[in-house]
């Protein structure tokens, strides 16, 4: 960069450069997508052609076609939104207003963020709306009504109020308050309320949303507690969750952490599944525990987060970062207001135009656990089990069976099923 160019310029040609190469990398990605299952949607693949019927096979296409297309105009939307908030100075002019008719301190850095959180919900309204209730709904799974996704929307609004508020207020203070090393102690306590969301999720936050009854079926569930005791695991309860009332999408996980772990069914699982093939799907989850990929998780959230945080700590000092993005700080406009409510905001903004390009590894990590997992599976259960198990999921989830391989390298965080499946053929 030439020695004339300021450190706010060089920001804002940087963001920019990185913002279009990223939107032009996931354009060009998704419509390869949309390419390659279009051209083999009207043959089941050879490895499936016995299992799959054609219409299934064409509806799975069909689904990740539409899905596709409308990723494309969220991606345009969401670019034109990010530019609305920084370069184009929207993250600028809610500070200046709300800095007109409050005095600059803790109250007016909460409505800060309160605001951002408000204007961007109701932005991204139309959009969730569109996808749940016309995209999800014309292929048959959407079971939610309006007035339960109403609700849905007023209970994470409040949980947002009583639990995000406070966090922020918390971690703001720090970022006023604490010393040059104030990152050091915000993310020692993000850390720590990350770990409690995870203590109490299963038991206080997870019933707000749906009902949990724990599983009546007497041989499966001796079949599923002979299994942990065999892979030496201990859950606090197995529950079935009501998950059709919102969508025929099925699924099953293990929640919470230490004493509050459960295992927790989709009812449409146990619906669509063998008692022999969930027992699979369970094992496949346990070869998450017995790999550690749960532990290693938490310790990459960990690092990242600690980068990311002294990261945030070295650009909250410097001019240029808010300049550069389209905000005047205070120290600029002669205010003794923080910019810490801003700095938080702009980080969160620009850091996934960046991270984008990692992507590809993290997704290239995540389908290596899934093959970990599932060879873990076949060893403790059924090969033949888990495989259709994965075929009745592929179906009933309408996921493709032909997407194109370099989509699959930069996104997917499992493998497609015709690798997992020739795997555990291996």
């Amino acid at each position: 960069m030439p020695s004339f160019v300021s450190p706010s310029l060089a920001l804002t040609l940087a963001f920019a450069g990185a913002l279009l190469v990223s939107l032009l990398v996931r354009f060009w990605l998704t419509t390869r997508q949309i390419r390659h299952v279009a051209l083999h949607r009207d043959a089941v693949p050879a490895a499936f052609a016995e299992k799959i019927t054609l219409a299934a096979h064409q509806k799975a296409a069909d689904y990740t076609i539409t899905k596709a297309r409308f990723g494309l105009l969220e991606l345009g939307f969401g670019a034109a939104v990010l530019l609305g908030w920084t370069l184009l100075g929207g993250l600028d002019a809610l500070n200046q207003s709300l800095m007109a008719s409050m005095d600059g301190g803790m109250a007016q850095q909460l409505a800060l963020l309160g605001g951002f959180a408000l204007i961007s919900g109701l932005i991204d309204l139309p959009l969730t709306l569109y996808q749940t209730f016309v995209i999800e709904q014309r292929f048959g799974f959407n079971r939610m009504t309006l007035r339960l996704w109403m609700l849905d929307l007023l209970k994470s609004t409040l949980m947002g109020v009583v639990i995000g508020l406070p966090i922020a207020a918390l971690i703001l203070w720090l970022m006023g308050s604490a010393g040059h090393f104030w990152w050091l102690w915000t993310w020692g306590v993000w850390m720590a309320f990350n770990l409690l969301i995870l203590l109490i999720f299963p038991t206080f936050i997870a019933p707000l949303f749906n009902k949990f009854q724990p599983l009546q079926d007497e041989s499966l569930k001796s079949r599923v507690t002979t299994l942990m005791q065999r892979c030496g695991f201990a859950a606090h309860g197995l529950f079935v969750m009501d998950g059709s009332k919102r969508s025929a999408h099925a699924n099953a996980y293990f929640t919470g952490f230490g004493a509050s772990k459960r295992v927790v069914f989709y009812d449409t699982l146990l619906r669509q599944l063998e008692p022999a093939e969930v027992e699979a799907v369970l094992a496949h989850e346990l070869g998450h525990f017995r790999h550690r990929h749960v532990l290693k998780r938490i310790a990459s959230l960990f690092a990242l987060s600690l980068a990311g945080f002294a990261l945030l700590g070295w650009l909250s000092t410097r001019t240029w970062f808010y300049t550069g993005l389209g905000v005047i700080p205070s120290v600029v406009t002669g205010q003794s207001a923080p910019n810490d409510a801003l700095a938080l905001l702009l980080f969160l903004l620009v850091v996934p135009v960046f991270s984008f390009f990692i992507a590809p590894l993290l997704a290239q990590l995540s389908r290596k656990h899934e093959f970990e997992a599932d060879a873990y599976a076949v060893a403790q259960t059924s090969g033949p089990n888990l495989a259709h198990a994965l075929l009745k999921l592929y179906q009933d989830n309408a996921s493709t069976l032909t997407p194109d391989p370099l989509y699959v390298k930069f996104y997917y965080s499992h493998p497609p099923a015709s690798e997992r499946l020739a795997r555990m053929t291996a």
